[in-house]
């Protein structure tokens, strides 16, 4: 998924949990990339979706919501890559830290959780 001489690092993934998600997060540097999900992910993260067990759909949904948030803390940026119909690849691409970004995920994780 990189390009070029450059030396982003990617990592593919089949199926993420948000444990690893944030992890991949923590330790990313600028322009490293993670495929967090292959398919359709509105269908597969919703009830009546394709994933074929409740709690895969409900960790998915995590995953979803984890990455809308991290774009938020100017984290990460999202990007798809449509392989065909209802097909596409998912990625998130590791931004600069920010002074605004610059506290560590968990620290901020933690403030959410209270």
């Amino acid at each position: 998924m990189s390009g070029g001489s450059s030396n982003r690092r990617s990592v593919a993934r089949s199926a993420i949990n948000e444990t690893a998600f944030c992890a991949w997060m923590a330790q990313a540097a600028p322009g490293d990339r993670l495929q967090y999900h292959h398919g359709s992910l509105a269908m597969d993260a919703c009830s009546h979706g394709q994933t074929p067990k409740s709690d895969a759909r409900r960790e998915l949904a995590r995953v979803a919501r984890r990455a809308r948030w991290a774009v938020e803390q100017r984290l990460i940026h999202l990007v798809q890559r449509r392989n065909g119909p209802d097909d596409f690849t998912y990625i998130a691409i590791a931004r600069p830290r920010t002074p605004e970004a610059s506290a560590s995920l968990s620290s901020v994780l933690l403030k959410e959780a209270t």
